[in-house]
């Protein structure tokens, strides 16, 4: 286990479950994408078993700029990455009440072809009293938490010379250890090893470039880290393909193309892992695959793109089963369930009367899925690898919800086009954090 960069001994009980990550508080705290493990499940206090009718009043909310950046919550506090006119900026304020403690900002280059938002694409990831943000032009920050001063700043696009993507940079910054991971798609060489800089490694200390490996362009989705046989592994999905990594050198362990059989190419949801098994997915007539690893090889279990082909939104594993949303956001998606080990449909869920469930994010906590939609509705639903039975739903903001949202100590953080957001979804009062 790498040395803790917090002095809490509280959390060493999670660092043991949990060799993956560094450690936050689990039931507390949600600072970086897909929560505490980067696996998307929620592990708090318990949460309410009803959603109020229509629309949930929140605890707080505020007006948000522009941006598909979800907030992270560590410590009773809340950030959130966004742009208000030609600035990015960073805003920390008291998760319990929304109240503002510092503001950071810096000059925002990012300009997007195809008159989209404009905004910081990655959440941003807190650990051991930093926060580490990746622009939507590719700036690499890190920041002070405490302070909100600036620590180091990289403007990755300029060292490492990247392609012009379609979308911007979305790879949320992955810390382990003293390194920050990230996909920068770059086409310079790192060191005297000549290697690229498709994805580098960063001194969290200071953020200078430790290694380089790939001339791949960077994907939309964030690299995740687990041991596949008995081995610490980084696991990237670029534009390209798969790429499986030792974090220590940045030594290519195994490659695969997995990329869009068609011209467009938007490698986004996460991969994921449960054992030796990596699980990625993709849209364009490319779908999904699963390898398992053994005996320092990886071999293909099953794939296909009539199984489970998430076009932005990650996949969520519980119990041997994929969660998730088949199909082209614009076409229409079904909210699906998949065996993991055989690629087996297990159910496969559409709205009445309509040949579409709608897109969104998905976060299991407990035996309940919930689901973030794009129009702003969340619904709980229970777990079950045998059919899709509705809860309860209720309504919890306005505008079109593309970021993934936090779930931390029984509180919903969720942000869309116009509004930040908290939702009470704690099952009793007791349970609720409290400002610190």
């Amino acid at each position: 286990m790498p040395p803790l960069r917090t002095t809490a001994v509280l959390f060493l009980a999670c660092c043991l479950l949990s060799p993956a990550f560094l450690c936050a508080d689990e039931k507390t705290d949600w600072p970086q994408l897909h929560g505490p493990r980067r696996d998307g499940i929620y592990r708090g206090p318990p949460l309410t078993d009803t959603l109020p009718a229509g629309r949930a009043k929140p605890l707080w909310k505020k007006n948000v700029g522009q941006g598909f950046a979800g907030p992270a919550v560590a410590g009773g506090r809340l950030v959130l990455f966004h742009r208000v006119d030609n600035m990015e900026l960073l805003d920390c304020m008291d998760a319990a009440t929304g109240k503002a403690i510092w503001s950071s900002k810096y000059p925002a280059t990012y300009r997007d072809r195809f008159g989209f938002d404009e905004g910081p694409r990655a959440v941003p990831t807190i650990e051991g009293g930093r926060i580490y943000t990746n622009g939507a032009a590719g700036t690499l920050s890190c920041t002070d938490l405490e302070s909100g001063k600036k620590i180091w700043r990289i403007d990755t696009h300029a060292a490492f010379k990247p392609p012009e993507s379609f979308f911007g940079t979305a790879s949320a910054p992955l810390v382990y250890g003293d390194k920050v991971f990230v996909q920068v798609g770059g086409t310079k060489k790192i060191g005297s090893t000549g290697k690229g800089s498709g994805i580098v490694a960063f001194d969290s200390s200071n953020g200078k470039a430790l290694w380089g490996a790939t001339s791949d362009e960077a994907g939309y989705s964030s690299p995740v880290i687990g041991k596949l046989d008995g081995k610490l592994r980084l696991v990237c999905f670029t534009r390209t393909g798969i790429v499986i990594l030792d974090p220590s050198t940045g030594a290519i362990l195994f490659e695969k193309r997995w990329r869009a059989r068609i011209g467009a190419s938007v490698n986004a949801a996460s991969p994921v892992l449960s054992g030796d098994r990596i699980y990625f997915s993709s849209s364009y007539q490319t779908g999904s695959i699963c390898l398992e690893a053994g005996a320092g090889s990886y071999r293909e279990l099953w794939s296909g793109d009539n199984i489970l082909s998430s076009h932005y939104s990650s996949i969520i594993h519980q119990g041997g089963f994929l969660y998730g949303f088949d199909g082209r956001q614009e076409y229409g998606t079904r909210l699906r369930c998949v065996s993991l080990t055989s690629g087996k449909i297990a159910w496969n869920e559409a709205r009445p009367g309509k040949n579409s469930f709608g897109s969104g994010t998905l976060i299991l906590a407990g035996d309940r899925l919930l689901v973030l939609t794009d129009s702003g509705e969340l619904i709980f639903s229970r777990v079950s690898s045998t059919a899709y039975k509705k809860l309860a739903s209720t309504t919890v903001l306005t505008g079109t919800v593309r970021a993934y949202p936090a779930l931390a100590g029984g509180r919903l953080y969720a942000r869309s086009t116009s509004e930040l957001a908290c939702i009470d979804l704690a099952k009793t009062p007791a349970a609720r954090p409290g400002p610190k």
